[in-house]
C-alpha cells in the first residue's frame, strides 16, 4: 500500500459521551480521534478483518451478566473504588 496524502475525510454521529471519554483517553495516551480512526482503518487493511475482537456473550454469559448478587456495583466508579481499597 502507497502512502498517499490525507485528503479523504471520515463522519460519524456517535454518542456525546463516549466522543468525550475516547477523546480524554486517547489524549492521556498522546493521541486524538484523527489518529485513532487512521490506525483502525490502517490496521482493518492490513489485516483484512475487524482489528478487534467482537464476541456475543453465549446465553450463561448473559444470565450471569444480568443477575444481581454479592459483589454488584451500581456503577463503574463504585467498581473501582471497592477494588481500589
Amino acid at each position: 500500500m502507497t502512502p498517499s496524502p490525507k485528503t479523504e475525510v471520515v463522519r460519524a454521529r456517535i454518542d456525546g459521551v463516549i466522543k468525550h471519554d475516547a477523546e480524554e483517553i486517547l489524549a492521556a495516551l498522546g493521541m486524538n480521534m484523527s489518529d485513532a480512526i487512521r490506525i483502525f482503518l490502517h490496521q482493518l487493511v492490513v489485516r483484512h478483518e475487524f482489528p478487534v475482537e467482537l464476541k456475543a456473550p453465549n446465553a450463561t454469559t448473559r444470565q450471569a451478566m444480568n443477575a444481581p448478587g454479592e459483589g454488584s456495583f451500581e456503577s463503574v466508579d463504585e467498581l473501582f473504588d471497592d477494588a481500589l481499597k
